[in-house]
C-alpha cells in the first residue's frame, strides 16, 4: 500500500476576504492586497473576484510575516520582490535602490534625445537595479548600453532584470566606480541616478529611506560629491555634443547646472517632476546653442 501523498499544502479556514478584513489597521488597503497577492501568486484583481477562496496555511503564514514587516516600516517593493517601473515591472532586493518615478523623467529625456530610429552609445553610471539601462534597450533597440556599478550584488539584480526583460544581449555590465572601469572609451551619452543625499539628511531616518542601500543614497556631506565627480569626468568620455543627463536632489538644480557650464557644458536646462520640482538636468558637451534643440526647462 503507497503511503499517504503529504505534497499537498494544508488549506487554512481563512478566506480573502477574512485576511483582508483583519489586517485592516496594520497597513494600507494596497499594501494589504499586494502582499496578500504575492502570498497567494495571484493578480489583485482575482483577489477581488474570488473574496471566498481559502488560503494555504504556508499562504496564511507568508502574508502574515509580511503584514508585520510592512507594519514595521519595511517597503513594500523589499517584500514583494518587484517594483513597476516606465510600464515595467522589475525585481529589486534590499541591495538597490526602490525605482521612483522621478527617475521616468530621467528615462524621458534619454528617449527624447535618441528617437526611435536613432542608434548611438549610451553609459548608465550607478545602474543599480538597471532600471534606466533596461528600459533605454527596451524602448530604443538600437542604443548601445553600457551599465556600470560598484556593487556586485547591485549589477546582479541589474543583468536578472535585463534577462527578464529579454534585453541582455543589448546591455554590456561592468564592475566599478563611475568611469574607472570605462578606460577612454566615448559615449553620445552619460546618463546617472547617483546618491545625492546629504549625509545628515534627517529623510534617511524616514520612511523607505531607512531600509535602502545608503551607498546607493548618501553623496557626501552636502549630497554634491558624486554629482560633482560625474560632472567633471564625463567631459573626457562624451562626443562633441555628447548629452550629459543626471538626475539630483530637489534643491540641487542651480548647483548642477552651474557645475555643468564650468565643466564646458552648454544649453544646460533642467526638467520638472510630477511634484513641480526640478529633478533633472542635462547638458550637450561644447555644442554650439543655436544649433542644438536641447532640453527646454520647465516653467
Amino acid at each position: 500500500m503507497r503511503d499517504q501523498d503529504n505534497t499537498q499544502p494544508l488549506v487554512s479556514t481563512l478566506t480573502v476576504e477574512a485576511a483582508l478584513n483583519q489586517a485592516h489597521d496594520r497597513c494600507e488597503r494596497i499594501d494589504q492586497r499586494m502582499l496578500l497577492a504575492h502570498a497567494m501568486a495571484r493578480p489583485i484583481a482575482w483577489l477581488l473576484a474570488h473574496p471566498e477562496a481559502l488560503l494555504s496555511e504556508q499562504e496564511n503564514q507568508l502574508y502574515s510575516e509580511h503584514l508585520e514587516r510592512r507594519q514595521n516600516g519595511e517597503p513594500i517593493a523589499y517584500l514583494i520582490g518587484e517594483k513597476e517601473f516606465h510600464g515595467l515591472s522589475f525585481e529589486v532586493t534590499p541591495a538597490v535602490l526602490i525605482p521612483r518615478p522621478e527617475t521616468e523623467l530621467l528615462v524621458d529625456r534619454l528617449l527624447e534625445a535618441f528617437p526611435a530610429g536613432v542608434s548611438g552609445r549610451v553609459v548608465d553610471l550607478g545602474t543599480g537595479s538597471g532600471v534606466i539601462a533596461v528600459t533605454l534597450a527596451c524602448r530604443r533597440p538600437l542604443l548601445d548600453i553600457v551599465a556600470v556599478d560598484r556593487d556586485e550584488a547591485a549589477l546582479e539584480v541589474a543583468i536578472r532584470n535585463a534577462e527578464r526583460m529579454g534585453v541582455r544581449n543589448k546591455i554590456e555590465f561592468r564592475l566599478g566606480r563611475w568611469f574607472s572601469n570605462l578606460k577612454e572609451e566615448q559615449f553620445d551619452a552619460v546618463v546617472s541616478n547617483p546618491p545625492y543625499i546629504a549625509a545628515q539628511d534627517q529623510h534617511l531616518s524616514e520612511g523607505d529611506l531607512r531600509f535602502e542601500p545608503k551607498g546607493a543614497l548618501v553623496g557626501g556631506p552636502d549630497g554634491l560629491l558624486d554629482l560633482a565627480a560625474i560632472i567633471d569626468l564625463s567631459p573626457s568620455h562624451l562626443s562633441l555634443g555628447g548629452l550629459l543627463a543626471l538626475e539630483h536632489g530637489y534643491d540641487q538644480a542651480g548647483v548642477v547646472r552651474r557645475l555643468m557650464e564650468m565643466a564646458g557644458f552648454v544649453n544646460v536646462q533642467s526638467a520638472l517632476d510630477i511634484a513641480g520640482i526640478e529633478r533633472v538636468t542635462a547638458g550637450r558637451y561644447r555644442v554650439d546653442r543655436s544649433e542644438t534643440p536641447g532640453y527646454a526647462r520647465s516653467t
